[in-house]
This record gives structure tokens, sequence and C-alpha cells, in this order.
């Protein structure tokens, strides 16, 4: 949307929402142009959404970590924050997270690799898991994700791994193959720790849309 093109009004009222002008202030169009622009670069854009898939679950515990002890699986810390579009952290928010174990399969009868956490405080989130595996069907790595937050447009998406197999050593070439990853953005960089148990973390900072 051009923004000269937005009228005194509308752009009042864009300013007062998003905490730049306090209802009723005076400002000439060219300052509630400028607050709008600001507010517009400073916004945060709504993570990607990706499908929800066959195997989510409800009644996930609320468990930080889903790798028991002796199970096999190349360890995984995921941890995040969750935001909205205008940067405010997002307290209360539910993070559904389910994926397949090491070998590709979900477990459909019980919750092993499944929770939902909740996020208090910081708004900030951490998952100790292991790196899932691959499956046939979509032979892609990765972590399922539904988000709700009072307030906030519940979120569906996915994370995958730069270093899955599957990017083949390039994931901003190979993202898009065969349709799998709808966008590069879930690819998520992964640092390896080879100290004491070799291990590996992702982070994935969620941003939800206002309701």
């Amino acid at each position: 949307m051009n923004p000269k093109k937005l009228a005194r009004r509308e752009m009042l009222e864009r300013c007062i929402v998003r905490g730049l002008l306090v209802g009723g202030a005076a400002s000439s169009h060219q300052q509630l142009l400028a607050m709008w622009q600001q507010s517009e670069a400073q916004a945060a854009k709504p993570t990607p959404t990706e499908v929800l898939g066959p195997f989510f679950k409800k009644g996930a515990p609320n468990e930080k970590n889903l790798r028991k002890a002796g199970a096999p699986g190349f360890p995984l810390r995921v941890a995040g924050k969750v935001y909205n579009t205008r940067g405010e952290r997002v307290q209360g928010a539910q993070v559904d997270m389910w994926q397949a174990d090491h070998q590709g399969r979900y477990d459909v009868q019980g919750y092993s690799y499944r929770t939902k956490l909740t996020v208090e405080g910081e708004a900030e989130y951490t998952l100790e898991t292991i790196m899932p595996g691959h499956y046939s069907d979509r032979p892609a790595q990765h972590i399922h994700y539904m988000i709700s937050a009072p307030g906030h447009r519940t979120l569906i998406t996915q994370i995958y791994f730069a270093t899955d197999p599957w990017f083949e050593g390039n994931p901003d070439k190979n993202y898009g193959k065969r349709g799998l990853v709808g966008n590069r953005e879930l690819v998520r960089p992964v640092t390896l720790f080879e100290e004491g148990t070799p291990r590996a973390a992702v982070n994935f900072d969620i941003v939800l849309e206002k309701a």
C-alpha cells in the first residue's frame, strides 16, 4: 500500500493503535506520514505458515525434555521467543510441538516427541529433543508447530534444518525441492557442539499476527 494515498484519518488511527501517538495529539500530515513509515519499517513479518499434517494429537503434556535417558537419536535443543508483528513479546502463548522419532515414526498411541509448552515470563521457550528422522512421504527432517495466544491468530508452521542432506548443502537453492518447504525462512541454521556429548541446537523465534 502506498502511504501517500492513505487518508489522514487512517494514518492517525494506525499510529494510535501502534502506540506511536497519543489520541487527540495534534500532528501534521507529514509528521503522521513519517511515524507511519517508521512503524511499517519496524513491524515484524509474521512467521510463514505450513500444513498441519496428519499426525497432530490433542492433549500433549507440558514437557520441556522429550529426550529420555538412553533413547537413540542425535540430541537437539530448540529454543526461541514468541513475538507479535508489533515487536511485543507474547506471554501466555501455547506452543504445540510434535515430530517423528529418529527412524521417522510418529507416536500416534502415546505422546513421545510431543509437547504443549506454556510460554510465560520473557516469552521464551526451550525444548530438549532429538533430530527427527526422515520418512518417505516428507523426506525433509522437520518439527511441527501450532501456536495460539489470546488476542492473536493461531499459527501452524514447521521448522526444517539447514544440515539436512535433503538440501544437498545448499538450502538457498534446494529448499523448494519437490515443494516440501514453502518458505526459505523456515530452514534454520544448526549449531553443532562436539565437546562432551555431541549435540545440535537451533533457534526459532515465532512472530504471531494480532487477531
